[in-house]
């Protein structure tokens, strides 16, 4: 008998494709994100899930998939909408896509720290309002970043990547990491390792491109904005809750810190209403890997993920399995 596959959201056809190779394929063909109840439907009796991270894989989801399940292969690098510990109890694989995505998120984030410091967003506000403009020598001013720092939480391949990007604009890089990267990457990023406490306090702008836990829950909340400097910008491309919504919307009114540059949200799609108020943030709708190219991409790599694993054949990039 055929594994049946299901797919819990849209995805390229070049992830479709390779599982309509291996087996029966059931897969959410809407833009719009099924329902709790339309996912359970859909994943029951199923061999194989590819899920995105609209879908939460509890024991709700995996009591819906029954015993067939061998593994989740999640169409994203983050995880956090997966209980991993609850899979690897029921023997379920869980991985996911790392490396494919890492040069279009990098592109968001060098792109957000160039809005957020020059106001691109206001700029562009003003124009499609009609509102009236003149160029003036003191109109619109915003930051200049060459010979300035960035300090990147998380120097993983997409902090690294940001790196490489900010080193061409003439930027110093600062990095707070769990453990410093290799002297060799170093040296090739002139990146200077520093506490968390200090790089908030030296840098110009702060990126966060680390990987969201219940370590990094509001990682920047009220006592991280006060170490930030009064003319330091914020930019997170990572996962929305490493960011205490509430504390950066009084940060940014109070002009603790000058701007911020959001791709993520805490309670995405939903964005904090104060956010929307501020000129001084630049809001855009989770962009970070969306190109064609990347899409594609991470679509073939988490099909290949999970045709491997119903071959029996190690997956290409496994979640790490939860230290105990």
């Amino acid at each position: 008998m055929s594994p049946r596959i299901a797919v819990t959201g849209r995805i390229p056809s070049a992830g479709l494709d390779l599982l309509h190779e291996a087996g029966e394929v059931v897969a959410w063909d809407s833009l719009d994100v099924p329902s709790v109840e339309q996912v359970h439907d859909m994943v029951r009796g199923a061999d194989a899930v590819l899920t995105l991270l609209t879908t939460k894989v509890d024991a709700a989801f995996l009591d819906a998939a029954g015993p067939r399940l061998k593994v989740v292969a999640n169409v994203a690098v983050g995880y956090n909408n997966i209980d991993v510990a609850a899979c690897v109890e029921r023997g379920v694989v869980c991985t996911n896509t790392p490396g494919v995505l890492t040069d279009a998120t990098a592109d968001i984030a060098m792109a957000l720290v160039l809005m957020a410091t020059r106001r691109l967003g206001e700029g562009e506000r003003i124009i499609r309002s009609d509102a009236p403009w003149q160029w003036g020598m003191f109109y619109m001013l915003g930051s200049g970043i060459q010979g300035n720092q960035l300090g990147i939480i998380g120097m993983g391949d997409i902090g690294q990547a940001l790196a490489r990007r900010a080193k061409a604009f003439g930027i110093r890089i600062a990095y707070s990491n769990r453990e410093p990267v290799s002297p060799r990457i170093e040296a090739d990023l002139g990146a200077k390792f520093m506490s968390q406490d200090e790089l908030l306090s030296t840098s110009d702008v702060v990126s966060l491109n680390c990987p969201y836990s219940s370590a990094t829950h509001h990682l920047m909340s009220t006592d991280q904005f006060r170490m930030m400097r009064p003319g330091a910008f914020l930019v997170n491309t990572a996962r929305g809750p490493i960011v205490d919504e509430a504390a950066l919307v009084e940060a940014l009114r109070s002009g603790q810190i000058a701007g911020a540059g959001l791709d993520v949200f805490e309670n995405e799609p939903a964005v904090h209403p104060g956010l929307l108020q501020c000129e001084n943030a630049v809001l855009i709708p989770h962009l970070g890997s969306a190109t064609q190219e990347t899409r594609a991409a991470m679509a073939r790599l988490a099909a290949h993920n999970a045709v491997n694993v119903l071959a029996g054949v190690a997956p290409p990039t496994p979640i790490p399995l939860p230290s105990t």
